[in-house]
């Protein structure tokens, strides 16, 4: 057992009480978390107000800031086969999946927005003879960054690096559930010479603890949070009194278009990485695939096949591919679906439960628009498939969701690509690949996936107030 504290004004602070982080792969406690209240939650806030109103960090030039989180990239870096290991016994992420791409892109984050600010130009508006009107993006203030558990470092990273870049101050509360690698993350700052203040991370509970102390207090400025949608409704009424800005990435339901025309080995790749990774606690999985009748019958069981062959196992074994869900009480929740499923009628092709919490890659076909299995998020491996017949069909079952988070499609015709990526509502929309991310583009989502959009200049106008400069001359 080890102890994760709270990290605040650049210290490691106990909390007076704890609660254990249950490792999902063995089902016992591993580490004893600080159990945040809201009295820790204004502690960190005061430290963040204090760095932010009376310290270096807002003040700093692009190029010193920039120093900075390169300092912490590179201790991610050195770190990282210890940040793997506590990430993959957090929440039983494969190993080989958080050492390859997790940790490094956690890295990649405080580097890309460290340069990208460096390089962010103001404008300069010709008005008439007289005058000079210029622009200027300053910090906001005091953020407040709430990360899920299902990415826990790199996820948070997403928030914490263009907050941090653009000259704010940050108060950082991970997932109750997995919170290992975010209090490493304060530690690692205090490492890297972060000014005291700068980055605090708090660990707890949402309703009545650190979470909501986070989301009431008046001098936190913004929140960005990603999780659940009835977690981000219930955080927008609460930061409603204070009128905080706040960017949302919430649930998903991604559809996967799969046309006749593809490169069907390439389709089925991508399609199962798309639902199958971190045992499908992703929410930009392709959760919902369509088929066009034409190769349905062919996709299918190779889909099924290549989902049979996914190696269940412990997470920290490197040729592990599906490891546990994370938590118990998210291991009854997708099981309760399996169920449901099978009440509503949707026949069950392979998958189901295995031994502890982990579940099988689970696929359903004969499924209904209407049934739970087709319009809930699952968030875990399980999928429906479904057949077409026409592109239009293929864009009204694909938009027929609440959430509109992401979305893929599979053509070799680029006339079709183009013309059905234009018209799926979605943030993002893949076409012959998956969850590839270049950090200069808006993501976020329609619907009940989300508000707002983060990545490149999208976060430079989240993370910052524009400000007009007239000047007479």
């Amino acid at each position: 057992m080890i102890d994760l504290p709270h990290i605040i004004d650049g210290r490691r602070v106990d909390g007076g009480e704890w609660f254990d982080s249950v490792n999902p792969a063995t089902r016992q406690p591993w580490a004893r978390v600080a159990r945040g209240t809201s009295d820790d939650a204004a502690l960190a806030v005061a430290a963040a107000r204090h760095a932010f109103d009376d310290g270096p960090w807002p003040r700093m030039s692009p190029e010193d800031r920039a120093s900075h989180l390169h300092r912490l990239a590179d201790l991610i870096v050195a770190n990282a086969d210890e940040l793997a290991h506590i990430e993959s016994t957090d929440m039983g992420k494969p190993i080989s999946q958080a050492r390859q791409k997790d940790i490094p892109r956690s890295a990649h984050n405080f580097r890309f927005f460290a340069d990208f600010q460096r390089f962010c130009e103001d404008e300069s508006i010709p008005v008439s003879s007289n005058h000079h009107v210029y622009t200027r993006y300053e910090p906001v203030g005091v953020a407040a960054a709430i990360s899920p558990w299902n990415f826990p470092l790199m996820l948070a990273t997403w928030k914490v690096a263009p907050a941090l870049a653009f000259g704010n101050t940050v108060v950082l509360k991970p997932a109750e559930q997995a919170p290992g690698t975010c209090t490493r993350l304060g530690e690692l700052a205090i490492e890297a010479g972060l000014p005291n203040g700068v980055l605090n991370v708090v660990n707890g509970f949402g309703p009545g603890e650190a979470g909501e102390g986070l989301t009431t207090s008046p001098e936190v400025d913004l929140v960005t949070f990603t999780g659940e949608s009835n977690t981000g409704r219930k955080i927008m009424a609460a930061a409603a009194q204070t009128l905080k800005r706040l960017s949302f990435e919430m649930g998903g339901k991604g559809a996967n278009v799969v046309f006749a025309d593809c490169d069907l080995d390439k389709a089925v790749d991508w399609s199962i990485q798309a639902i199958y990774t971190n045992a499908g606690q992703v929410c930009l999985a392709g959760s919902r695939l369509y088929v066009e009748r034409a190769v349905f019958d062919e996709f299918v069981p190779r889909f099924v096949a290549r989902a049979e062959a996914m190696r269940l196992g412990d997470p920290l074994d490197p040729m592990t591919e599906i490891g546990p869900l994370a938590n118990e009480e998210h291991f009854q929740k997708v099981s309760s679906y399996l169920e449901i499923a099978d009440r509503e009628g949707a026949k069950m092709l392979t998958g189901g439960a295995a031994d502890g919490w982990w579940i099988r890659p689970t696929v359903f076909v004969d499924v209904a628009p209407e049934m739970r299995i087709v319009r809930e998020e699952v968030f875990g491996p399980v999928v429906v498939i479904q057949p077409f017949d026409t592109e239009d069909d293929a864009v009204r079952m694909a938009n027929d969701s609440p959430y509109g988070l992401n979305a893929m499609l599979f053509t070799e015709n680029v006339r079709r690509a183009h013309r059905v990526a234009g018209r799926l509502r979605a943030g993002t929309v893949w076409v012959n690949c998956f969850f590839v991310r270049d950090l200069r583009s808006p993501f976020g989502g329609y619907g009940d996936s989300g508000i707002g959009r983060e990545g490149g200049k999208f976060s430079r106008e989240f993370f910052t107030e524009a400000k007009a400069v007239v000047l007479e001359l």
